[in-house]
């Protein structure tokens, strides 16, 4: 399953229409990283650069200039090298990118600096986002001033510098049909690694042989992990960013597993926490359901027309009640919430954008308000609960219950669409899954 040329062709099309006559956009492809050495990270594209160009190779820059008759879409890249394919793999060239990914014109990298000054010559504004790569930042401003030190001999330069995350952000934050069949596609490979997870959990095993049912998964579905998958048993279930994923896992205790895939450059995101031995504890059993009551709260208010924070704050009335009903917070209600006494036990947000990144772009706030939420918008729902050991007040028995519940959801014109929604989360559900597996 791919996202088909002509989509990212219609991604350029609205683009430039924002843009208008008289602008320039220019979009640098991901950098190679050096992991060590002469290694390196496996190559990622950026997350803009890929959106405007499914173009999968480093050393690119994407160009539009809406309007221009002899091509548009301009796309420098590497030219083909039989030595450098041999040894590092194949190339597009210019010839693949106009034939295979739809640009108008198409030229070798290294004769950027002899072609773009003259594509930015009489454009009033460019659209360009700063900071992302500064070496290319500098080359970008020294085009412009080279063109604007020729003023004399009548060459016209670029007037002003445009923020190009203003208008693709936003349009980015709407997911197409397209975009949405990917995020179903990656959505399903992640749910079955959780499921594949929860069918081998035992105690004994290391956390680092969960992470491997993880990553197989994905592998064997044409994904990669999104994320660093954090893999957290007992105690380390408290820790949010947990990632070293290296800890036995101990009979009787909870392991909270945040891993999905991404497929086709984009993203899922989703959170389960379960027995190691199968079984609930009491205490378990109370802070989980407690959890997963606050995010179907929070899920049934990712509805067009709330704003942004609708769900968080459903799910935070949801959680500090409960915790004053099971005695681990004491006050009145709307005390707690209002000193956000709840804290202590919940200290992050109850969810955030998701698509071609984990966290995707997109504001959520317009201005000083929330940002409304509408069709085809895609979040997380993702409230939890962390109980570390020797949380002064707590009673022993809550220690080291760390719980979190996410799920990824599409907002539509009517009930919300939960995009992970077939992968089980009730209690009961759990217990029964793993105790049929491991019979």
């Amino acid at each position: 399953m791919q996202i088909r040329p002509q989509e990212f062709a219609r991604r350029r099309r609205e683009l430039m229409r924002m843009m208008g006559h008289g602008s320039i956009a220019i979009v640098p492809a991901a950098r190679e990283k050096i992991r060590n050495r002469d290694s390196h990270y496996p190559f990622r594209q950026d997350s803009d650069f890929h959106y405007l160009s499914g173009f999968p190779e480093p050393e690119a820059v994407l160009v539009l200039v809406p309007g221009r008759r002899q091509a548009e879409y301009i796309l420098f890249c590497r030219e083909r090298d039989p030595l450098m394919e041999t040894w590092n793999g194949r190339r597009a060239g210019p010839e693949g990118a106009t034939r295979e990914y739809g640009a108008d014109d198409a030229f070798p990298i290294g004769d950027i600096d002899d072609i773009l000054p003259g594509l930015m010559e009489r454009r009033e504004r460019v659209f360009y986002t700063m900071g992302n790569y500064s070496e290319f930042d500098q080359r970008v401003i020294g085009w412009v001033n080279g063109l604007r030190a020729q003023a004399k001999s009548g060459m016209h330069s670029p007037e002003e510098f445009v923020s190009l995350d203003h208008i693709l952000h936003d349009m980015r934050l709407y997911k197409s049909k397209p975009e949405l069949a990917v995020m179903r596609r990656a959505a399903a490979i992640s749910m079955g690694a959780h499921a594949r997870a929860m069918r081998a959990c035992c105690p004994g095993m290391n956390e680092s042989e969960l992470e491997a049912e993880f990553l197989h998964e994905f592998r064997r579905h044409g994904g990669v992990p999104a994320y660093n998958p954090i893999v957290g048993g007992g105690e380390n279930g408290c820790i949010l960013h947990y990632v070293e994923n290296n800890r036995p896992l101990q009979d009787g205790e909870l392991v909270l597993i945040d891993a999905a895939c991404e497929y086709q450059s984009y993203a899922t995101d989703i959170t389960r926490t379960f027995p190691v031995n199968g079984r609930y504890t009491p205490e378990q059993r109370a802070i989980y359901e407690l959890v997963l009551k606050a995010q179907l709260a929070a899920i049934a208010k990712m509805r067009a027309g709330n704003h942004w924070n609708t769900p968080h704050e459903e799910a935070v009335k949801v959680l500090t009640a409960g915790l004053v009903k099971l005695g681990l917070l004491k006050g009145p209600l709307g005390r707690l919430i209002k000193d956000e006494g709840y804290k202590q036990f919940y200290m992050h947000r109850t969810g955030h954008w998701l698509g071609l990144d984990v966290h995707d772009v997109g504001d959520y706030k317009v201005g000083d308000e929330w940002r409304e939420l509408e069709p085809g918008m895609v979040m997380t729902a993702e409230p939890g609960l962390y109980i570390a050991a020797g949380t002064r007040g707590v009673p022993k028995c809550w220690w080291n219950i760390g719980v979190r519940i996410e799920d990824d959801v599409l907002v539509t014109r009517g009930e919300p669409e939960v995009l992970t929604g077939a992968l089980i989360k009730q209690a009961d559900e759990i217990e029964a899954y793993m105790r049929r597996t491991a019979a």
